[in-house]
């Protein structure tokens, strides 16, 4: 892809079905999981997106055997023991998932290792994790600025389970990346591990890994594992991802006469805060067809044409949206009056400094925005102009960006496009195929 992409004005609704790609967040756990138990697990619909990649590759440099074919995965995983030393650092991109819960599982490991990422990963704040793993024993050294990565993990001599010591731990954020790596080290220690966390967040490693055999206890804020138990081999069939799909639904909220059916996406009501936000915006979403697949609610969803408004966000409904922002902003821009975005400080320490880029980003389209410390404040007018923006290599704001491009009324110019890779690598071929738009070649 060119260094630059044009989104011009959608000139018709997306009238369709689509599907997604797996979930990124559920997918990486899956991989993670069945490395660490005894037989082979098939893991169906899994994110093949970079981030994704990254969590691959660095089990397979863990000595894992992992097959992939299309969107299927097979994981033989020979438990914990199997593990083995990395013949040099492990790249982990640009995916904080892959680094913060990597140094929970290496906690506990009889080797030492070395996790790296690209620039964007090496500025992201890692003391939030590597804190609660040395008091329980781990000794995690950080090579870069403020506590960031390189990480280089000490492995436990001897590495067998009981080697950490199991802690309860009051968490100062709420970050389910957190409290996976705590719990994931907490396997490896003597008895019981608890993360308390300021307010609930996304709960995929519960739902997840008593299908592997982890022993947890979940209590509204509170989740505890019990350490010493092995895990098993599970398939596992991963929901279509939410957080990709918000991109299509606020593209059909916005563009006019459209009908958009998202088939088999994942529905877990602690990823889904932008469906809320949405309704509160005046947004026409319906559900149907609501089950149970693998543990996590799955759903369809109707997105229709809506005539939005501004609505206030507050933090306790933030941590449920916090991967949707970028999106929930532009729809923001184009409904009528005044939105306000606060208690939303953790999205300065995402990707890029979303809060930032959004307010500059929105303001070169012409968007009246105000930046505060915690979020943001925007007054929509019902419409933005265009003009040329930078996505500073997050995918998420490559995205919000492309949906602002196809409803604005003289397109958008966004720079470092292929970005969205890391977690939609079909992201532009689908945005071409709903449309009509011509983005040139691809």
């Amino acid at each position: 892809m060119s260094p630059a992409v044009t989104i011009p004005p959608a000139q018709y609704g997306v009238r369709s079905e689509i599907r997604m790609p797996g979930d990124k967040s559920i997918s990486h756990r899956a991989v993670m999981f069945a490395a660490l138990a005894e037989g082979e697990s098939c893991i169906q619909n899994c994110s093949l997106g970079q981030d994704n990649l990254s969590t691959i590759k660095a089990f397979q440099s863990l000595g894992v055997n992992i097959v992939r074919q299309d969107t299927t995965v097979v994981v033989n995983g020979r438990g914990w023991e199997g593990l083995q030393a990395p013949t040099q650092a492990i790249y982990c991109g640009n995916s904080g998932t892959t680094m913060r819960l990597l140094s929970g599982i290496l906690a506990g490991c009889p080797f030492t290792s070395r996790l790296d990422g690209d620039a964007s990963l090496r500025r992201r704040p890692m003391r939030r994790v590597t804190d609660p793993l040395r008091l329980m024993g781990a000794s995690i050294e950080s090579e870069g600025e403020e506590h960031c990565a390189p990480l280089r993990i000490n492995g436990q001599q001897g590495g067998q389970k009981g080697t950490l010591k199991a802690i309860s731990y009051q968490s100062p954020v709420a970050s389910a990346q957190v409290k996976s790596a705590i719990l994931l080290a907490g396997l490896r220690a003597e008895g019981q591990t608890t993360v308390i966390e300021p307010e609930r967040s996304r709960d995929h490693t519960e739902r997840l890994l008593p299908a592997f055999g982890g022993r947890l206890q979940v209590q509204d804020r509170t989740v505890s594992v019990e350490g010493g138990t092995p895990l098993h081999a599970q398939d596992v069939r991963v929901p279509g991802d939410f957080s990709s799909a918000a991109f299509f639904v606020g593209a059909a909220l916005l563009l006019p006469n459209s009908e958009l059916c998202v088939r088999d996406v994942g529905l877990n009501p602690t990823r889904t805060g932008a469906l809320e936000i949405f309704r509160a915006m005046g947004g026409w979403i319906e559900s149907y067809n609501e089950r149970d697949v693998c543990g996590e609610p799955v759903g369809d969803l109707v997105i229709r044409t809506s005539a939005l408004h501004g609505a206030e966000i507050d933090a306790a409904l933030v941590v449920r949206a916090i991967d949707e922002f970028p999106i929930i902003a532009i729809a923001m821009a184009f409904a009528q009056g005044t939105s306000a975005i606060r208690g939303a400080q953790e999205l300065r320490v995402k990707e890029s400094d979303r809060l930032h880029v959004l307010a500059t980003a929105l303001e070169a389209l012409g968007v009246e925005v105000e930046e505060l410390l915690d979020g943001l404040v925007i007054q929509g007018k019902g419409r933005i102009r265009g003009g040329t923006v930078q996505s500073h290599g997050d995918h998420r704001i490559a995205m919000a960006l492309t949906v602002a491009g196809l409803a604005s009324g003289e397109g958008v110019v966004i720079q470092e496009p292929e970005c969205v890779d890391i977690s939609f690598p079909g992201f532009y071929h689908m945005v071409q195929d709903l449309t009509g738009v011509n983005l040139g070649k691809l």
